[in-house]
């Protein structure tokens, strides 16, 4: 059974979770998502994306396409993360994430120990916010859901990499691939690559 997570947070009503996947990642964008929850149609089952199977994933993310009051995902592709670097790209797509929803919240529930810089709405960081709060658990769901789909479309194209199965993680094949293939236009070049250096990652510090 799912843990009972928080719906909101001081019972401040108009509230939105933001959340990030794919910083991790050696490959492919890192993606953000904002989303407002609506006490009217609540939604069973939300809990970190880490912690739920991708079937459950897949359900919970219909349902809160369908059932949120508004929601929101932003993409920042290797090439900008090359260019400001992962951190800046994660809290920037944070922050446009929240800035596109339909709705204007009044307070944002941020996922982690960082707040997004230059937000212009009160704000509150958590770490380990997705398995505490409905509105990041939400969020922490679309944004892995939405990542995964995407670098599952990509992998044809340099299937060598296993995208489809590690989706852009430093899994053992992934780094022997990139050892023995190299780089894709899809990877973050400004990753340092070298065999030695490859061989640190471990492959267990986040869920696939």
């Amino acid at each position: 059974m799912a843990p009972k997570l928080l719906t909101y947070y001081k019972n401040i009503l108009y509230e939105a979770g933001c959340d990030e996947a794919g910083r991790g990642c050696l490959a492919g964008p890192v993606y953000a998502a904002a989303v407002m929850l609506d006490p009217e149609h609540p939604i069973d089952g939300l809990n970190d994306s880490k912690k739920l199977s991708k079937t459950a994933r897949q359900k919970l993310r219909k349902e809160i396409e369908e059932k949120a009051a508004c929601w929101a995902v932003v993409a920042m592709d290797a090439g900008e993360i090359d260019r400001i670097n992962i951190l800046k790209a994660s809290l920037s797509a944070m922050a446009q994430a929240v800035l596109r929803l339909s709705q204007t919240p009044v307070f944002v529930l941020v996922d982690g120990h960082m707040n997004i810089p230059g937000l212009p709405l009160e704000q509150q960081c958590f770490v380990k916010g997705d398995a505490r709060f409905q509105s990041i658990a939400a969020a922490s769901i679309l944004a892995k859901t939405h990542r995964d789909a995407y670098m599952e479309s990509i992998h044809h194209l340099f299937p060598v990499y296993g995208w489809n199965q590690n989706k852009g993680y430093p899994t053992e094949l992934h780094r022997k691939a990139i050892v023995q293939f190299g780089l894709s236009d899809f990877h973050r070049k400004s990753f340092t690559f070298k065999h030695a250096q490859l061989n640190l990652f471990d492959e267990s510090v986040e869920t696939i």
